[in-house]
């Protein structure tokens, strides 16, 4: 029985749910939408309400940094397992325009980006890849864009 909810909580159902009432992202009214089961995609959603609200009445910015913050990093390590590490090393955000309502956020691995890691990491090597990722509202229209860079290295 042990071992089937320790496979649950490994899971990406699991992990989603966890995040979900994960505190920081449950009191900014985050949600993970959507987790591959292979880990190799996920969406992220942020309604607007009264506790990620700005003093003029538009998200929060540390709520909208903080909707984009580990999953690249959570994705890669569930891909490229235990031989490597992951960690992020910077992100920066350039606000476009007020978000207002929903706003959503989406994360793909691909298999070019893995191979090019694995690549880059053969010997040893440390890689700092940056991938962008775009905070969108209901209407598609850009709210911000955020760099995010990660730091990754094989295992001696």
């Amino acid at each position: 029985m042990f071992n089937k909810f320790k496979d649950w909580l490994t899971s990406a159902s699991g992990i989603r749910r966890i995040i979900n009432i994960y505190g920081p992202y449950l009191g900014a009214g985050v949600k993970v939408d959507y987790l591959d089961k292979d880990f190799r995609e996920a969406r992220v959603s942020m309604r607007l309400t009264w506790y990620n609200r700005n003093y003029v009445g538009t998200h929060f910015g540390g709520s909208l940094f903080s909707m984009v913050d580990p999953f690249y990093m959570l994705l890669l390590m569930n891909n490229l397992g235990r031989d490597y590490i992951v960690w992020d090393a910077s992100a920066e955000i350039d606000f476009v325009s007020p978000g207002r309502g929903r706003v959503f956020a989406h994360f793909l691995l691909t298999d070019e980006m893995l191979q090019e890691i694995k690549q880059k990491t053969a010997s040893g090597d440390k890689f700092l890849p940056v991938y962008d990722v775009n905070i969108v509202d209901e209407k598609d229209q850009l709210v911000a864009k955020v760099r995010k860079k990660l730091y990754i290295r094989r295992k001696a």
